[in-house]
């Protein structure tokens, strides 16, 4: 899945790209990547990473962003590709996948962490990027608030796990629910929680 929009009317100009991914941790759903160029004659003020925001701040960050920046696009890595690359190669494939959507080219690629994806462009990881470079906190905001949407809408199709309230996460109430009920397809099957309900529920891996 990737989605994408840049302004036709801009010329293809070189600037920083941001990218970033939500979603290594939960043991359910797709990973998720951003990448963002943003437009430096329209800021988006109030920047910062995806984790240090509320729910709504971020979800009015991310109309901003989409609205303002040069180029932003999401894409994702399946559950399946997930299980077969593991979750760094999978994020790694979703952030490229993001950058190689944008539709305007960069100067650089900057990412969070201490990764890279596969990119022709120039690329560096920051640590704590999405705390200090503008254009990863807007790939940040993007990226967590895309899989939080997509997370509300799966936990219509798999009721009993509460996705809409933990998003995939490890939290007591997903133990619990995988205990009770084994996995569902979207969960991640070569995580330690879910192979133990697999193991618990007499499940095929």
């Amino acid at each position: 899945m990737s989605t994408k929009r840049s302004k036709g009317s801009v010329p293809v100009t070189p600037f920083l790209c941001g990218v970033d991914e939500a979603g290594r941790g939960p043991l359910a759903g797709a990973v998720y990547a951003a990448a963002v160029i943003l437009d430096p004659e329209r800021p988006v003020p109030g920047l910062a990473d995806s984790k240090l925001l509320d729910g709504p701040r971020r979800d009015a960050l991310a109309i901003a962003i989409r609205r303002d920046a040069l180029a932003w696009a999401v894409a994702t890595a399946t559950v399946a590709e997930i299980d077969a690359l593991n979750i760094l190669r999978a994020s790694l494939e979703a952030m490229a996948r993001a950058i190689d959507a944008l539709g305007v080219d960069p100067q650089e690629v900057v990412v969070d962490g201490l990764h890279v994806p596969r990119t022709r462009w120039p690329s560096r990881a920051i640590v704590k990027g999405d705390r200090l470079v503008p254009a990863i906190s807007a790939a940040s905001i993007l990226a967590k608030t895309a899989r939080d949407e997509e997370m509300v809408a799966l936990d219509a199709r798999f009721p009993g796990y509460g996705f809409a309230r933990h998003k995939g996460y490890p939290t007591a109430e997903h133990l619990a629910a995988l205990r009770s009920l084994g996995p569902c397809e979207i969960h991640r099957r070569t995580f330690g929680p879910v192979r133990e309900a697999i193991a618990q529920h007499r499940l095929p891996l």
